[in-house]
Formats: structure tokens, C-alpha cells, sequence
């Protein structure tokens, strides 16, 4: 951890020039002390870094100190600096580490590409953390040393035990075989396999992690994108699900396969609208989902989720039926 440390002090002083420990200390995550001895130790190791005093001093590099990193072209280093982008490494507690890489990206760059690939990379932003709409993406959070012994169990193909809190249940010890990690939405699950089963564990309900010495039983190769496909379509496809007969302007068809489960069928009206069969994951789902719609959605079945929304109408018109 200390050697990544000081590569990442000795980057930050060549892209930024002087910069005073106090700086350097909040750029590193660590306290001023540290800074100091780290400073020290590149000295022993004979990197020319020394300091400048007074009121706008700090540490520097003699002009002209190179350090020997990646080979990486301009188009390599900036669709590494664009993926760098993503919040995704957050949600598996690896945040440091990219910047770290970011840092080691940028120095890889020839001089004359330096700045310009650092450039086109700020006129990218992928996810931003709100909509157009102002609707926010709320990443969940989750403990530093539960993220850190579920990555080495994956990493290691060792079996790891965890404490986790299902909805609406008590915290439990388990004890399942990693298969992956998945972030989807800035939010992280772990694919695992338990008394032979698939399962799938999302790392917000994890309070507690620790890996085990017996190898976990999984196959050596693993194709995430087809099992996270595979227990998407059975998590859809189970439960107190419910399929709704709709009539929907053709503007909102979109909007509504964005919340829906599924859209099983569909066929063009002779209104100009369209008819088709959404899955919903339950009841309360489908009433939230289509209440959005206001008036570009009629659902014809079932008479159940009908009767609802016209409750949940007359409950709006009455209360809005008399001045407040």
C-alpha cells in the first residue's frame, strides 16, 4: 500500500508542479505526518524531491526527473481516463485505486498528448449522479472492510462467510461460494452459489464479511453477462408477479418498458394508441408505475389494478375538490 503511495506522490508533484504537504496529505487521504516521512523515504531512494520554504512553499521535483510507467498510446490512455469516468469502482470499494491509476495514465502520455487527452476526457461525463430530470441516482454504501473481504474471496476462489440482512428478516451467518461482482446503477451485488444454489446478495445488506480458507466450489471460467441475464429473467418471472392489458400513447411506450419488468406483447390500436402486456413485480408496482402515465395510459386488465387507480384518483380529487 505504501509503495502505490509514494508512485502516487511522485505523479502529483510531476503533473502539478509544487504543492505543500498539507495538499498532498488531502490529495493521498492521508495525515501531514505521513506526507513528511513519505517524503523522506523518496529522498533516501534518491527521487530528486525537495523543499521550497516560505509562505507559498512546498515539496517539488528537480525539472526534468522522468519516471518509467506504461507504454500507452494517446487512444489507449484516453478511453482509460473516459472508463475512469464511471462511479461504478465505487460501489466495490475501489475509488482509490483508480485514481491512483488515473494519475498513473495521465504521467504515461507523451508531453505534447498530456494535456490534450486530460482535456477531451473533462468533455466526457458518463453517469452523471442526476437526470434531466433532477432525479438523483442514489449510490448505496457499503463498509470499506466488507468490500475488501468479498473482493479477495472472488479474487482468491475462496468461500467467504457473510452476515446478511434479507428485507424484512433478521441478520444471518451464511456461508457461499463467490462466483462475481456485479454494479448495476451504482448499486453492487455479489453472484454466489450456497448448498448448491445460485443466489444473489446485494452488498448494501452485507454487515459483515470474512473470508475462509476452503476453496470455493465454481467453475474455473465465468461469463457474468450471461448469469446476470440469466437471474434477471428468473427474478422476473417469479414472485407475485402481475401482467397488465394497457392502452398507451405511443410517446410514453418507452417510458413505461423503463419501469415495467417486462412488455410480453404489444400490437399497434385502431386509435393510434398501443395495446400490450406489461409484467410487473407485484401489485403495488404496477400501480406506481402506471399512475406516472396520468392520462396517456388506460390499463383494461385486470379489473383489480383498474379499481385501484381509480381509488387512488378520487383520493386526489377530493382532495383537491374544496379550497384549503
Amino acid at each position: 500500500m505504501r509503495a502505490d503511495r509514494l508512485v502516487s506522490l511522485v505523479l502529483l508533484l510531476r503533473q502539478r508542479g509544487r504543492l505543500s504537504a498539507a495538499t498532498l496529505a488531502r490529495e493521498l487521504e492521508v495525515s501531514t505526518r505521513t506526507v513528511l516521512r513519505d517524503i523522506d523515504a523518496l529522498s533516501a531512494a534518491g527521487v530528486p524531491v525537495y523543499a521550497e520554504r516560505g509562505r507559498n512553499g512546498g515539496f517539488a521535483l528537480l525539472p526534468g526527473f522522468q519516471t518509467e510507467l506504461t507504454g500507452l498510446n494517446h487512444d489507449e490512455a484516453l478511453a482509460l481516463l473516459v472508463a475512469g469516468s464511471r462511479r461504478g469502482a465505487q460501489a466495490f470499494g475501489l475509488g482509490s485505486a483508480l485514481a491512483s491509476a488515473m494519475l498513473k495514465v495521465v504521467d504515461a502520455l507523451p508531453e505534447s498528448h498530456r494535456t490534450t487527452a486530460a482535456g477531451v476526457a473533462e468533455r466526457l461525463l458518463i453517469d452523471p449522479e442526476i437526470d434531466l430530470l433532477s432525479r438523483r441516482a442514489v449510490a448505496e454504501e457499503v463498509p470499506d472492510a466488507v468490500v475488501a473481504e468479498i473482493l479477495r474471496a472472488v479474487f482468491a476462489g475462496h468461500q467467504v462467510r457473510i452476515r446478511y440482512q434479507a428485507v424484512n428478516q433478521a441478520p444471518k451467518w451464511r456461508t457461499v461460494h463467490p462466483i462475481g461482482l456485479v454494479t448495476v446503477r451504482e448499486q453492487g451485488y455479489l453472484l454466489a452459489t450456497r448448498e448448491g444454489e445460485d443466489r444473489t446478495y446485494r452488498l448494501s445488506r452485507v454487515l459483515a464479511a470474512e473470508e475462509l480458507d476452503e476453496p470455493a466450489q465454481r467453475p474455473d471460467r465465468v461469463d457474468l453477462g450471461r448469469a446476470w441475464q440469466d437471474r434477471s429473467t428468473r427474478f422476473r418471472t417469479g414472485g407475485d408477479q402481475i401482467v397488465a392489458l394497457v392502452r398507451i400513447r405511443p410517446k410514453q411506450r418507452e417510458e413505461l418498458a423503463r419501469t415495467a419488468l417486462a412488455i410480453l406483447a404489444e400490437e399497434p390500436g385502431s386509435d393510434g394508441w398501443i395495446r400490450l402486456e406489461a409484467a410487473f413485480q407485484d401489485s403495488r408496482h404496477a400501480e406506481w408505475a402506471l399512475w406516472q402515465l396520468a392520462r396517456n395510459a388506460e390499463v383494461l386488465a385486470p379489473q383489480s389494478l383498474r379499481a385501484a387507480l381509480h381509488h387512488r384518483a378520487a383520493e386526489l380529487a377530493a382532495t383537491y375538490a374544496e379550497p384549503a
